[in-house]
């Protein structure tokens, strides 16, 4: 039982649900560690959305609207927190829901797809009867993506950190939405729109931007998107940082 008046009573909270999706069948091992260092980086942040990621978290709604074939991509640590929020993003764009894991068996895969079924979302690929064609020049478990997915998408939406794949999708001409607590990652580094806060906090903000600008305009849109640079958003993030210390 979690003690409510406990300081720290909402990281608990966040940190129990890895352990179920763990003992679920759902979080790699390796997951736990991946959770312990993105917390790391949110204590760095103040563990708050700042004005800066705000702004990040609407330009990648923009990018939503505006792309033709977006799909969400999801791993363990993913379904672990978010899985409602990626569930309810999917249904309010009428977008796909694609698996992709490093640490890939059948269980896992039969495991995460079962929740989205479960949660309502119509569309998942990347699952053992998916149609899956290697990414180029990509080694590794994670290169195997869905034809009717991420292999025609124009947007991929890549939480938490994930750096080779990120590069050679960015590299295919794809637009990548990231978001990753860490600004100075490989991932955060490549992407097209890097959201530097903790997954938890960005998908209700997302939701609610993607709600607030489908009823602007294309051209409305593109402004915002065009107005906006990854690099000097990833440096703002870094110098919010230091500003926390100084």
């Amino acid at each position: 039982m979690l003690n409510k008046n406990h300081p720290r009573y909402q990281s608990l909270v966040y940190r129990d649900k890895i352990v179920k999706a763990h003992e679920n069948g759902i979080l790699a091992d390796s997951g736990m560690i991946a959770h312990g260092r993105g917390e790391t980086f949110d204590y760095l942040i103040g563990e708050k959305t700042t004005y800066n990621s705000q702004n990040t978290i609407d330009v990648a709604a923009c990018y939503f609207l505006t792309s033709k074939n977006p799909v969400l991509s999801v791993n363990g640590n993913t379904t672990a927190l978010v899985s409602e929020e990626i569930a309810q993003l999917s249904d309010l764009l009428d977008i796909p829901v694609e698996i992709n894991l490093y640490y890939r068996t059948p269980e896992r895969i039969v495991n995460i797809e079962k929740v989205y079924r479960d949660l309502g979302v119509k569309n998942i690929l990347g699952t053992d009867d998916d149609d899956f064609i290697d990414t180029p020049d990509l080694d590794g478990p994670r290169s195997p993506v869905s034809i009717e997915g991420i292999k025609k998408a124009d947007l991929v939406f890549i939480p938490l950190e994930d750096g080779d794949r990120a590069e050679k999708l960015y590299a295919l001409g794809k637009d990548i939405v990231n978001v990753d607590l860490n600004p100075l990652s490989r991932t955060a580094q490549t992407s097209t729109v890097t959201i530097v806060d903790n997954i938890v906090r960005v998908m209700p903000a997302l939701i609610k931007s993607v709600e607030k600008y489908s009823d602007y305009d294309n051209s409305d849109l593109q402004e915002k998107i065009d107005k906006f640079n990854n690099n000097v958003n990833l440096d703002t993030a870094i110098h919010d940082i230091i500003k926390r210390f100084e």
